[in-house]
């Protein structure tokens, strides 16, 4: 399968990419316990008042699903109570790329292009894009590893992303964010570091920045939780799940998706996931019926809204 984001062409590379790089991209492999914070600090908009802070926790399992010299893949999932052996959820997954020519760049109301990456950009830099639980776009930054200080930082450019799930089914003031992300490697595990601005943007323009704001979500290595059913979960659906990562790259491949759902996405994450329970329960779903979810609800990137001369990024 090929990557929503294109390595540079052999003659491109500046070198391949260091070892330090890649441990600290695979180091992010792992059994953890989550804390996720996100705090608005800057109130830029007058009169806005900024909102509670909001903290949250989960038990996830980081599982590695390529390792190839310039990409790697990683694949996270929850494990949600206790009780017979917890309920397993597939969650985000996180592609890095060594000096990615091409990434996807959201622009808004549910539209992603794919744009060139400027090569000053990218020489020497990893591309990271991360999608969501049904394997649907949320954003790309790209960025360099820093080892200088003995543990092991990459940090983005600013790029933009829909609104999150923590908030989409409460906030209706704005439409975007714009992100620089901030993977560090640490003794106890990895840790995310958000700096965001929450932004009203229309028709790939800016019209307001709300307010700013920081996340912080903390991966602390653990033994202490039996992760057993995220394992058999993932044995059992990753055929599935790479096919459905197929359709989702002809689309990626072609320019770009407009998806025809509110925000939520959740008819094509209810869709995948009842084709993965099929999946588990024995009854492999036939090529027809996934490709009737993407049908549905995915739509083919508008040929004038396909590749820009460049991607735009707003700067605070």
């Amino acid at each position: 399968m090929e990557p929503a984001v294109e390595p540079a062409t052999e003659a491109r590379a500046a070198a391949a990419p260091s070892e330090a790089d890649r441990a600290a991209i695979l180091a992010m492999a792992g059994e953890y316990v989550v804390t996720f914070a996100f705090d608005e600090t800057v109130a830029l908009a007058e009169g806005y008042e900024r909102k509670a802070a909001k903290r949250s926790g989960a038990s996830e399992v980081v599982i590695l699903i390529e390792d190839e010299p310039d990409r790697i893949v990683l694949q996270h999932l929850l494990l949600v109570g206790g009780e017979d052996g917890g309920e397993v959820i597939k969650h985000w997954r996180q592609d890095w790329t060594w000096e990615a020519s091409h990434r996807l760049e959201f622009l808004d109301d549910q539209t992603w292009r794919k744009v060139p990456v400027d090569p000053e950009t990218t020489r020497g830099a990893w591309t990271q894009c991360v999608y969501e639980v049904s394997d649907a776009p949320r954003y790309c930054g790209t960025g360099r590893w820093n080892h200088r200080y003995g543990h092991a930082t990459w940090t983005s450019d600013r790029s933009w992303r829909p609104l999150p799930r923590r908030e989409y089914t409460t906030r209706e003031d704005y439409t975007a964010l714009n992100v620089e992300n901030r993977h560090t490697i640490t003794p106890e595990g990895w840790t995310h570091e958000q700096d965001n601005s929450k932004v009203v943007r229309v028709d790939g323009d800016t019209e307001q920045v709300l307010v700013r704001e920081f996340g912080f979500n903390n991966y602390i290595a653990t033994d202490e939780v039996d992760f057993t059913p995220v394992y058999e979960y993932w044995e059992e659906t990753s055929a599935y799940w790479a096919e459905v990562r197929a359709i989702w790259q002809h689309h990626f491949d072609n320019g770009g998706v407009v998806l025809d759902t509110e925000v939520d996405g959740m008819p094509i994450i209810d869709g995948l996931f009842a084709l993965a329970e099929q999946v588990r329960e024995g009854q492999a779903p036939q090529r027809a019926e996934i490709d009737q979810v993407f049908e549905r609800y995915v739509i083919p990137m508008a040929p004038q809204r396909q590749l820009a001369d460049q991607a735009t990024a707003y700067r605070d």
